[in-house]
């Protein structure tokens, strides 16, 4: 992936006066490869929305999380790839807009890295999968299309818009 476009949010009048600075993607790589727990927003076929917290991985810039596809987020999916993310914090704040997809089978070196990343993080609280575990299905991929992040919300909120042939709107 290219650089992201980094700028400003756009805020109504009196939100952010006179911010002094941004944020780098690193910083926001890091948040989403340390984190834990993401929160999922999806949007239900009758509009309403849906959160639930997942267990995720950062690999080769994208967000991958595994599940059954009979589950309300999966099936959510299904009728609109539009996801919403937001890590844990409200103080060192990462969102990501993205679409997600269904990965049938990943390749073997995807299998290998999302193995070790899912073991990296998870395995001393008993989740440790092995390359294989997505053969048959269950693995998602978000291709993440913007990303707002904030260490201090009137002095560094940041935009990141990236290039990854997604609706952006």
């Amino acid at each position: 992936m290219r650089s992201p476009k980094v700028g400003r949010p756009l805020f109504p009048k009196g939100y952010v006066e006179n911010p002094s600075g941004l944020l780098s993607w690193s910083h926001v790589v890091q948040r989403l490869t340390d984190a834990k727990n993401y929160w999922l927003c999806t949007v239900r076929p009758d509009g309403r929305p849906h959160v639930i917290p997942k267990w995720a991985v950062w690999v080769d810039d994208k967000i991958y999380f595994d599940g059954s596809s009979e589950t309300r987020h999966a099936r959510n999916i299904a009728a609109n790839p539009r996801v919403a993310l937001h890590l844990e914090s409200g103080d060192d704040v990462v969102i990501v807009e993205g679409v997600c997809r269904v990965v049938s089978a990943p390749s073997s070196a995807l299998g290998v890295k999302l193995a070790q990343a899912y073991a990296a993080k998870y395995a001393e609280i008993g989740y440790a999968p092995s390359p294989d575990q997505w053969d048959t299905g269950g693995l998602f991929e978000i291709i993440p299309y913007m990303a707002l992040a904030w260490t201090s919300f009137a002095e560094d909120p940041t935009k990141f818009v990236l290039d990854n042939d997604c609706d952006t709107e």
